[in-house]
């Protein structure tokens, strides 16, 4: 598989960490799975870190330093503070990939809702405490993404 690389386009919508990040792993070739076991973390985990969407633990600094040879004083200037989430992106997407995501929830999003409410009762799944992966299927009619989402769930209360 090809290392995914960063985009032009996002760049400047990015925090600084993500070209040094970027940088460092396309010039280790590696992948997101593969930094993701080095780190103790999961891969899309990773790529969130370095779209700047996540917040990096010192841990994960070091591991990062580390691993892509990143001096770690800067990597951690640049990686301080907390994340700013749902910014790189325009709504909507234009991006195709990620436009068909958004495309999902947009066709089905009542359905998820009204069936996670008859499940769980009146509420949201977080998106803090929250977990995801991809994993790739292949079987006689194709290849398939498969993404799972786990969020915990969080029921109304009232005030």
């Amino acid at each position: 598989m090809s290392v995914s690389v960063l985009e032009s386009s996002l760049a400047p919508r990015l925090p600084e960490s993500s070209a040094t990040l970027f940088e460092a792993k396309q010039a280790k070739n590696l992948t997101f799975a593969e930094i993701g076991n080095a780190v103790g973390r999961d891969e899309v985990a990773v790529a969130a870190l370095f779209y700047g969407q996540a917040k990096a633990s010192a841990e994960d600094i070091d591991a990062l330093s580390t691993l892509l040879s990143v001096p770690k004083e800067p990597l951690a200037k640049q990686l301080a503070g907390f994340p700013d989430r749902g910014r790189s992106i325009e709504m909507p997407p234009k991006e195709p990939l990620i436009y068909r995501l958004y495309e999902i929830v947009q066709n089905y999003g009542l359905a998820y809702k009204a069936v996670l409410n008859e499940k769980f009762g009146d509420g949201i799944m977080s998106a803090i405490s929250f977990s995801t992966k991809v994993e790739k299927e292949v079987d006689d009619q194709g290849t398939w993404a498969v993404i799972t989402i786990r969020g915990k769930w969080l029921p109304y209360t009232r005030f």
